[in-house]
């Protein structure tokens, strides 16, 4: 069986509460950020993508992963990680079915931490297959990933305010196990 995941994390303003409305808002691309986060288990698979920020102002206060269960083999894969104000139908890769939201009760997103499991040899590679988010106010949200692979070290908090930016390492389908994301570097913006 397969399973492929995806995260959709949903950003705010500074006050309000912002939903999407069917059409992506303006990238920041150039935003300035203050502190570039890192987690050490990301696997090497795929090529980097672009740094993608929020719009000034808006800083990542939940996620959603996207789930599909394939019979053909035995692997979960994150797809995508995005920070977009997005409609869920404009996501780049279209199978799948969101889960709820998890949202930070106050506040924001200011660290993750990845499970990646390792290299398998001849065996399916799955790379990341969950995430957990910290949130400015201390609390923990968990993904609905699989228990696959090892929970990483923490990467550390934000120097600033909150998550706001994102550049994934993805391994595009069709390159034999289709991983999907390898790793993430997520920004942090005043």
């Amino acid at each position: 069986m397969h399973l492929f995941l995806s995260v959709l994390l949903v950003i705010n303003g500074l006050h309000v509460s912002v939903q999407t409305a069917g059409r992506r808002s303006a990238q920041s691309v150039n935003r300035y950020y203050r502190s570039r986060l890192t987690v050490s288990n990301g696997m090497n698979w795929g090529s980097w993508g672009l740094k993608d920020m929020c719009p000034s102002g808006t800083y990542a206060a939940g996620f959603s992963l996207k789930v599909r269960l394939e019979t053909a083999t035995n692997e979960m894969i994150f797809l995508k990680i995005i920070i977009y104000l997005i409609n869920k139908t404009l996501f780049f890769h279209s199978w799948g079915q969101w889960t709820e939201i998890k949202w930070c009760p106050c506040c924001f997103l200011t660290a993750f931490q990845l499970r990646v499991e390792s290299f398998q040899g001849i065996g399916d590679d799955t790379a990341a297959n969950n995430i957990r988010f910290k949130c400015s106010g201390g609390s923990l949200l968990h993904g609905d990933g699989t228990s696959w692979g090892e929970w990483g070290e923490w990467g550390p908090t934000c120097q600033g305010r909150a998550i706001c930016g994102i550049k994934t390492r993805i391994e595009e389908p069709g390159s034999g196990d289709n991983t999907a994301l390898n790793d993430a570097h997520m920004y942090c913006c005043d």
